[in-house]
């Protein structure tokens, strides 16, 4: 499963108020309880709530309305730390988060996050008001050759549907189901393009207009949503050029992959493998393959593109790293030979959990600027994260689509075309819309446009990678040119690899004066590259498994009047001899115009040449979009040629600003010359992180280690992240590995005792560095509790008292337990006599017991209050208090009951129903 950290509330009794208490048959349907942290005196939000038996409390959270499936990680944030991924519930409204962990945190600003968007609050109003349009980029020259435009081959297509499979850590089979588009008539083998879509609702109900659910098998009067034939588009296209064409579904592993570590990537993987298998036998032996098969030329597996839409963004990039560097054996679901090659991949609105991109292996990314659902734009990694790892000969992509939102690339997940109920993702808000992504925005595409546009890219890429045609490079590394065929889009793209050299990179550690070197992903305003306060985010910037993360740089500049230089010196000189031009990745704020900056650089003898002047403007943004992207700047060579610099030793690199005031960012710099180069993968070591699971035991102590498999060739470096078990913080360390070394040694000391706790895990995450490759990024040791849950039990202490004094009952445990205990005390109506009412309580203690002090006056039975009372950790007991005020007014005995409840409000049969007594002050 993925493994969320837990949480401990700190409080000593957290109490709730709501409308009616659910019964049983309730539970999932109950209201929000409105908690209260007296302790911190911390309201929860609207919306919130802790359920759940003692031992397996659960932070609850249910949206307004149903969250549709999607492909960014829901996440629980408090004060901006990741407390976990909770478990959405089968109303699509609910998430529930467990509870545990030895050491509390407070649940204050409380968030639900995805991708960093927040799905629990609409962005408020301070950083909305400076959202406003912005120029829409003016239409660049044409390119020489346009792949959007369609081929002489007339299609052929079919669907086939083989026996599912068995996936390793997924208890459903798996369908092998696929739509295959072909040309007709085409002679000899053609290249392979496999398409894998993302993370979206797996079945529906016909006749419905929102009834989707995410189960799998689809249960009795549903059908399955067709993800996989909403690439029909891109695929006729492809064909018609004369490559053959197969989009597959995953529905099941859709359903099931919130139970797994890596969200799904390795399933993925395995299931695109499963089908490239079958290709190469059906290659083999055509008389075996499915009719639409035989019907169609035969598939050259020396030549496969593999193009993933969101989760299977990231399953793609795993199935070519697997197809070059094999995955342990007992976590993978294909375990036969690789009968195929890989040339590159297509990326479109992908995510990268594990932040863990193939360098090896060409990419393209499509990245769209109104998404709504990977909003943070994370698959901005697939390009940066590949700098140093390899041999940087790779070219990889990224294409920033303007106006395009996260769904409308698939037609099956698009209103109007989709057979299931669909929406536009980007969720604008109707009384303030976005200036640039609500539909009808002069920069929003439409379906048909942006279906278009992601077609003519991916056609790009498959020319490129599997065609050799150099033509259509300048349309996807950063060369500033456009396809006729993608209009009205505006579509902008940088790369780093291909024909670069050299490299001014921040994160190397780059000495910086006249800027300063900011962290792309500290929260720290004093070193943070964009303060809390920016509206929007930087795709570059996207946050990774912990806050505290080494490396991730830029130059961050700032200004006030222009002239004054600012200076990146790397470590050491590096060449640019051979390289045609300078090139520079470097953004600026969102809707901002004017910004310019002349170029120079210096060699190792302090001779200087400026290289020429560049001029760049922000892209079209808001508070709820990830705008801050890098553009690509050129500027020649020629000029530091002439002024007879030694471009083999280039000491440092200079950016003048020319404009009035402004601000940027540079994120790296190369020696940029034209050309695809050949591409030979690189032998490097493979690292793959496990779980142990074992039981504390009840004495001694006993150390184990996390375990972590090295495989693959040669040596290389990757960071190990060792995350605390109560904090997103991490120390981390950069280690060599080569096969068979051991040298991931992580040891675990386990001390055993007899006292009642939760499953802890210890947790690593890991990345790479240079000379390596990593599979599954994160795993761990989990200690889990072997001892019995403590009884508890209510008794009175003081439960017959005088007006203006405490009632009082003690909870009590029978053995002490290591954490926190929490338990519901519920406040029943009497059954007899009077009762007490919300006047005859500390009016204090009840606004923070129910959130207000009703008016008028009525039992307080009827205010329906549900108290969970939290034992400390270590303790034998706490009391329960409800402070009683004195009043002028003559009136009868008065009582309360109360009971020990279950996670429904329900008192336990077993546990007595006590009553307190409270008497007229004489």
């Amino acid at each position: 499963m993925i493994r969320a950290r837990r949480i401990c509330v700190t409080a000593v009794a957290v109490l709730a108020a709501l409308a009616g208490l659910p019964g049983p048959a309730q539970a999932e349907q109950s209201q929000p309880l409105g908690l209260f942290d007296t302790t911190h005196e911390n309201p929860l939000p609207p919306g919130w709530w802790i359920d759940g038996e003692a031992g397996a409390r659960e932070l609850v959270w249910r949206a307004p309305k149903s969250v549709p499936m999607g492909d960014a990680r829901v996440e629980f944030r408090a004060e901006d730390r990741l407390l976990g991924v909770p478990r959405q519930a089968r109303d699509g409204r609910t998430f529930r988060l467990a509870l545990g962990e030895t050491r509390p945190v407070q649940l204050t600003d409380l968030q639900v996050t995805a991708a960093g968007r927040r799905l629990d609050a609409t962005a408020d109003d301070t950083r909305r008001s400076g959202s406003r349009v912005g120029r829409i980029p003016a239409p660049t020259p044409a390119n020489s050759v346009d792949p959007g435009k369609p081929g002489s081959y007339r299609t052929v297509t079919g669907e086939y549907d083989l026996a599912p499979v068995r996936l390793p850590g997924y208890a459903a089979p798996v369908e092998m189901t696929a739509e295959v588009v072909a040309p007709k008539g085409a002679t000899g083998s053609r290249p392979l393009a496999l398409f894998l879509h993302g993370r979206h609702d797996t079945c529906y109900k016909p006749g419905s207009e929102d009834d989707v659910t995410g189960d799998w098998p689809c249960a009795d009067g549903y059908k399955p949503i067709p993800s996989y034939r909403g690439y029909l588009r891109d695929q006729r296209l492809l064909a018609s050029q004369g490559y053959v064409t197969v989009s597959i579904s995953a529905n099941g592993i859709n359903a099931q992959d919130l139970e797994t570590e890596d969200a799904g990537a390795q399933a993925r993987s395995s299931l695109v493998r499963q089908h490239l298998a079958r290709w190469a036998d059906w290659t083999a032996r055509r008389s075996s393959a499915p009719a639409v098969v035989r019907k169609a030329p035969k598939a050259d597996l020396s030549r496969v593109l593999l193009v993933g839409h969101s989760r299977g963004g990231e399953g793609v990039n795993r199935a070519a790293l697997d197809s070059l560097y094999p995955p342990p054996p007992a976590e993978d679901g294909y375990r036969g030979p690789v009968r195929w090659k890989v040339r590159g991949t297509v990326l479109i609105a992908p995510t990268i959990f594990g932040q863990n991109p193939v360098a090896d292996v060409p990419s393209v990314t499509l990245l769209p600027g109104c998404d709504g659902d990977v909003s943070d734009l994370q698959g901005e990694a697939f390009v940066d994260g590949t700098r140093g790892i390899s041999r940087g000969t790779a070219l990889h992509s990224a294409v920033y689509m303007v106006g395009a939102n996260h769904n409308y690339f698939n037609s099956e997940w698009t209103p109007g075309e989709a057979v299931a109920p669909a929406s536009d993702d980007f969720r604008a808000d109707p009384d303030q819309p976005d200036p640039g992504c609500t539909p009808g925005a002069a920069a929003r595409l439409t379906a048909a446009q942006q279906h278009k546009a992601g077609a003519t890219y991916i056609s790009a890429a498959a020319r490129l990678f599997l065609a050799g045609d150099d033509r259509v490079r300048p349309l996807l590394d950063g060369s500033g040119k456009r396809a006729p065929s993608a209009d009205p889009a505006r579509v902008l793209t940088h790369a780093v690899g291909g024909r670069r050299s050299g490299g001014f990179l921040p994160d190397g550690g780059a000495k910086v004066t006249g800027a300063r070197l900011c962290s792309a992903i500290d929260p720290d305003p004093a070193v943070a590259c964009l303060s809390p306060e920016t509206l929007g985010s930087s795709p570059h910037f996207a946050s990774w498994e912990t806050q505290q993360e080494t490396g991730r740089s830029a130059v961050d500049l700032k200004w006030s009047a222009p002239g004054r230089a600012a200076r990146i010196t790397p470590a050491k000189p590096l060449s640019l001899h051979g390289s045609q031009k300078l090139a520079l990745r470097v953004f600026v704020p969102p809707n901002t115009t004017g910004t310019k900056f002349d170029v120079s650089v210096t060699d190792s003898r302090n001779r200087t040449a400026t290289l020429g002047r560049v001029a760049v403007a922000g892209l079209p943004g808001s508070a709820a979009t990830a705008s801050y992207w890098a553009q690509e700047l050129r500027v020649p060579l020629s000029a530091a040629t002439r002024a007879g610099l030694d471009l083999k030793h280039v000491k440092s690199l200079a950016l003048t600003p020319r404009s009035p005031s402004g601000r940027a960012w540079m994120m790296d710099a190369w020696g940029w010359s034209p050309g695809t180069p050949a591409v030979k993968a690189t032998a490097l070591a493979r690292v793959d992180v496990g779980r142990t699971i074992v039981k504390e035991g009840d004495s001694g102590t006993r150390t184990y280690r996390i375990p972590v498999e090295v495989s693959g060739h040669g040596s290389g470096q990757v960071r190990v992240y060792v995350l605390a078990p109560d904090s997103d913080r991490a120390e981390n360390r950069l280690v060599t590995v080569r096969p068979g070394s051991g040298a991931v040694d992580i040891p675990v000391e386990v001390k055993g005792d007899t006292a009642y706790g939760d499953d802890v895990d210890h947790d690593i995450a890991v990345k790479a560095v240079r000379g390596a490759v990593v599979g599954k990024y994160r795993g761990g040791l989990t200690v889990g509790n072997d001892d019995p849950e403590p009884v508890i039990t209510l008794s009175p202490i003081a439960d017959r008292v005088t007006e203006g004094e405490t009632l009082t009952w003690r909870l009590s445990v029978d053995t002490p337990a290591a954490v926190d205990l929490y338990e519901p005390v519920r406040v029943l109506p009497v059954t007899e006599g009077a009762g007490l009412s919300t006047k005859d309580v500390d009016p204090k203690w009840l606004e923070e017991s129910s959130g207000d002090v009703p008016d008028p006056e009525r039992p307080l039975s009827d205010t329906h209050l549900w108290v969970w009372v939290t034992i400390p950790a270590r303790s034998t007991s706490v009391d329960f208090v409800v402070p009683t005020v004195q009043d002028q007014v003559a009136e009868p005995t008065e009582s309360m009951r109360l009971a020990l409840t279950d996670r429904h409000a329900e008192p336990l049969p077993d546990r007595p129903v006590l009553t307190g007594t409270v008497l007229d002050k004489p």
